[in-house]
């Protein structure tokens, strides 16, 4: 079985569209800028990717994840031809930080928040008349969580359409958390790179629109052929390559692929030190066998973690490579770590060639991992 995508929408620091992140991507655009949501004098790192959406530059928002989740929602129902959705369309959104920042303000008195502010569902309702809201919190792994759920709703008949999205802004709870654990701080996201030293955050939302397969007519941006998730938990923080491995297994068992048949993966990719060292490893063992083997990269060095998103941005990513037919390169890679040497890393400058099944990463925390496998739209 798969599904249809046939709406999609993005916001992140590179830019607001798909094409537009991509091409930002494929042009080499990457680094983090200064901090501006709050006072970097009090932190050792001072940068992060955000988006530059706010009325006065220094000055935080309430809401700002709640404000792309809405936008983003709209705009991918727009492209799927969906203006006017039916008021019980279900709507499953990923979500690391939920609007945190938003109860940080209230703490220190810079905003208000009313309880429902915490959840997505009062604006989806009152922007789009949309009230059948879940939000799905599996930290990085978040908004492919969700896509898998929604492919088994699909499948289970529960419903013919679902909007999966994933939104984050970025938490000062999380900023000076990650500032006290990561020594010296990392100045950009160097995925694979020997001298990679953690992440740096961003924010963001995504969102697309699933359908059953063949059900519809219109626009198709590609197909999710499998989904798979697992929680290996075997360690607090440090991803285990056996549970990448088991988790891509999977996903080739559902989307009834084999190694040979994926031309493209792109990683999660977050620059620390042993998640990206597990990625290589999974990578290297389950592509042993393959000649030449998928083309391998990594889009974080470009508009930093968006955390809850992440897994969805890869793959909305992955859908307009293959239909342009150009892979980004992984930016600020110059010295690849061992452990990738027989893999095909895209460095330097964008890959061009037919791709057609892609696959997608998001390995959180805790042993939290999904794979997504997706096919671009018949040409």
């Amino acid at each position: 079985m798969s599904w249809e995508i046939s709406g999609m929408s993005a916001i992140c620091a590179l830019g607001d569209t798909v094409a537009g992140i991509h091409g930002a991507l494929c042009a080499g655009r990457s680094g983090p800028a200064p901090l501006s949501a709050f006072d970097r004098s009090k932190y050792r790192a001072g940068a992060a990717y955000e988006v530059p959406d706010r009325v006065r530059a220094g000055v935080d928002e309430p809401l700002r994840a709640t404000r792309w989740l809405v936008r983003a929602v709209r705009e991918a129902l727009a492209d799927a031809g969906l203006p006017e959705p039916e008021p019980g369309l279900p709507v499953l959104v990923g979500t690391t930080h939920r609007e945190m920042r938003t109860a940080e303000l209230w703490w220190r008195h810079d905003g208000g928040l009313s309880p429902t502010d915490l959840h997505f569902t009062s604006a989806l309702r009152a922007a789009l008349g949309l009230s059948d809201v879940q939000t799905i919190a599996s930290a990085c792994a978040a908004s492919l969580y969700s896509l898998g759920m929604a492919t088994d709703l699909i499948a289970l008949g529960e419903a013919d359409t679902v909007v999966v999205a994933g939104t984050d802004a970025i938490t000062e709870s999380s900023f000076g958390g990650f500032d006290r654990i990561q020594f010296p701080p990392p100045d950009t996201i160097r995925a694979f790179d020997r001298s990679r030293r953690g992440m740096i955050m961003g924010e963001g939302a995504v969102a697309v629109v699933l359908r059953r397969a063949g059900a519809h007519p219109g626009r198709v941006h590609g197909l999710v052929r499998g989904v798979s998730m697992n929680c290996d938990a075997s360690h607090p923080t440090a991803p285990d390559a056996a549970g990448i491995v088991r988790a891509i297994e999977e996903a080739h068992d559902r989307a009834s692929v084999v190694p040979d048949d994926i031309g493209l993966v792109i990683v999660h990719g977050s620059g620390t030190p042993q998640s990206d060292l597990a990625e290589a490893v999974a990578l290297r063992d389950v592509f042993k066998g393959t000649d030449p083997g998928p083309l391998v990269t990594a889009i974080k060095g470009g508009m930093g973690h968006i955390s809850g998103g992440a897994g969805l941005l890869n793959l909305v990513v992955a859908l307009e490579a293959i239909r342009s037919r150009t892979v980004p390169p992984i930016s600020d890679l110059t010295e690849p770590i061992e452990e990738t040497r027989e893999l095909r890393i895209v460095t330097g400058r964008p890959a061009t060639e037919p791709l057609g099944t892609a696959q997608v990463h998001a390995v959180g925390m805790g042993g939290i991992n999904a794979v997504a496998i997706v096919e671009g739209a018949p040409r």
